[in-house]
């Protein structure tokens, strides 16, 4: 898998553009990795509305839990389904609206300095060997081309959002992916608030209820 330095975008991927990112702070670089799930209806898989929820598109009368949904500006960097099939929101220099507010080893707003990698499945299903093939390579291909990630720096929504998430959850494999990176995963969060002098406002992006 190769990243275009340019425009931050993973060649195999299918490019669906989302309004949902901007700049990372001055001075912040990916980090850290950080895997969610999401399907959309819940527990349903195929179909657009993943890539509907994160460029806005949405359409509240198709299912009553889009109703929920719909106002909320999201996006991962990636998302992998599941046969495998990559799709890339936000290039990946920049700040996708991913996490919300979470803390990963005393750093608050995780958006700033992460990379997010949602995965098409559930709490409630495992997921599928193409996704884990997937997944792999392009860990191993966004630590190649960014010499701040580290495959150490990998961890769960649940990990730095536990009071508000539980993705990837109970059924993903994270042995395996440890296994097949040579790490163990998932990383610490150590979730201790740092000492943080800005004023968060309402639109700050991780003060936003976040996917």
């Amino acid at each position: 898998m190769v990243i275009d330095s340019l425009t931050g975008l993973l060649t195999e991927a299918c490019q669906a553009p989302s309004p949902n990112h901007d700049e990372r702070p001055t001075g912040c670089v990916p980090e850290l990795i950080v895997i969610h799930n999401i399907s959309l209806p819940p527990g349903e898989f195929g179909g657009d509305y993943i890539n509907q929820l994160f460029t806005n598109t949405l359409n509240k009368d198709e299912h009553p839990f889009f109703a929920e949904i719909c106002h909320l500006k999201v996006a991962s960097h990636l998302l992998i389904r599941r046969d495998g099939e990559i799709v890339q929101y936000v290039p990946f220099h920049l700040r996708a609206f991913h996490a919300g507010v979470s803390i990963y080893r005393g750093r608050s707003r995780c958006n700033d300095f992460s990379i997010g990698i949602e995965l098409e499945g559930s709490d409630f299903t495992p997921f599928t060997e193409p996704q884990y093939l997937q997944l792999t390579k392009v860990i191993e291909a966004l630590c190649a081309h960014y010499p701040s990630l580290s495959k150490q720096q990998i961890t769960g929504h649940q990990q730095i959002a536990p009071e508000r998430k539980t993705d990837p959850g109970p059924f993903f494999d994270w042995l395996g992916l440890g296994q097949a990176l040579g790490v163990s995963l998932p990383a610490v969060a150590q979730l201790e608030p740092e000492q943080d002098n800005r004023n968060p406002t309402a639109t700050d992006p991780d003060q936003r209820s976040c996917s």
